[in-house]
This record gives C-alpha cells, structure tokens and sequence, in this order.
C-alpha cells in the first residue's frame, strides 16, 4: 500500500468507525461502573480517561516501530490507536472489572500484561489489555489503582524534565522505593475495605503474598 502523505489523516476514512468503537468501549466501562456501583454500594472508578492516538502520534510511533505510513500499518500493526484507562480505588476492583471486560462479546482480549503481579524494575504496575473489536479495531486498556496512577504521573513528570545531572541509580532506587511503599498502601486500604464491608480475604484470590516485594 503507499505511503500517505504527511497532509491526510493517516486513519482515512476509519476513523468515525474507530471514534464509535472507542465511544462504545467506554460505555461500556461507564455502564460497568454503574452495575458494581449499585450492587457493591460503592463506586469503584475513580475516573475513566480515554484517547485517540492523534495522526502525528502515530506517524512517529509507525516511524520508531520501522513501519510504513499507511492506513493499514496504523490500524493493524499499532494497537493503541485507541485508548482508555480505568483508574480504581482498590485492587480488587482492577481484577473485577477486568473480568468483566474479556465476557463482553463485542471484544476480544489479545493479550494481557499483568504489571501489577509482575511490576516493571523501575516500580511502575498497571493491567495492561489489548482488546479487538468485532470490527477488527484495537485498543489498549490501563487498568491501576489511584496509587499506581499517581506514581506514573509523577515518574513521568521526572523523566521529561530535562536529562538527569547525575546520581541516576539514587534516582532510581527512590522511584522503585515509592512504588513498593504506594504498593503496600494498596494492600492495606484493600484489608480496610474489607474489613468495612464484613467481606473475607478476596485479594488473594488475585494478588499474591509477595506482592509488594515483587519486582
């Protein structure tokens, strides 16, 4: 297929469908959250945040992946064009809403990345899923908790200050030392809740022991 030129939107004529794949993706979260709202009592989102990869993203992400500038490479070969984020109060939200996630029919999950149970070296954690739609659209979906967001924030507000002037392996001791320490805060608000609310130990069923220390 050739390339286009730098002035067409490199989705063609995709992109009102792939807007409405997004669209539906997060109705879908939004109705989600209003079921686990009414029988839990509880919201269990903080905040939903989705995006669509604009046409100069994906030009470089195409360009640094080695790929051509075509419609079909952007849509077929990128697959976070389309993207949303679920930010969580509680761990186990992340795993309950993620499961409800790959029953939907209208999606397929695939492929999974579990940064929560095998968080990344420098700290960060997040659930991370690929999920195609029955149009044959990806998108990427984050799911972390209110701590895990934080920390990504605020590591990315690090990183794209300027270079480092030194000490890098303090700097990187400190970000993985706050991760693990947001992490446990995670584990303890998670037995709060459920000693509120009378209910047993159900992290376990989805984060094990070692969690915090796990790198």
């Amino acid at each position: 297929m050739t390339e286009l030129a730098s002035t067409q939107d490199i989705y063609g004529d995709h992109r009102p469908a792939m807007e409405a794949v997004l669209d539906r993706l997060v109705s879908r979260v939004v109705s989600l959250r209003a079921s686990m709202k009414q029988e839990m009592g509880l919201d269990p989102i903080e905040h939903i945040l989705s995006r669509f990869k604009s046409d100069a993203s994906m030009r470089d992400k195409l360009d640094r992946k080695g790929l051509p500038q075509t419609t079909e490479a952007a849509i077929t070969q990128v697959y976070d064009a389309l993207g949303v984020r679920i930010v969580c109060g509680f761990l186990n939200d992340v795993y309950v809403i993620r499961d409800h996630l790959i029953a939907d029919p209208e999606f397929e999950v695939v492929e999974e990345k579990d940064y929560i149970r095998h968080a990344k070296p420098n700290g960060y954690r997040s659930f991370h899923m690929i999920m195609r739609s029955s149009r044959g659209y990806y998108a990427e979906v984050q799911l972390r908790t209110i701590s895990m967001d934080t920390w990504a924030a605020l590591e990315h507000h690090l990183q794209y200050k300027g270079p480092h002037t030194g000490n890098q392996r303090l700097i990187v001791q400190e970000l993985k030392r706050c991760a693990d320490e947001l992490a446990s805060t995670d584990v303890s608000m998670q037995t709060l809740r459920d000693a509120i609310m009378g209910e047993g130990p159900a992290l376990r069923a989805h984060v094990p022991d070692d969690y915090v220390s796990r790198d």
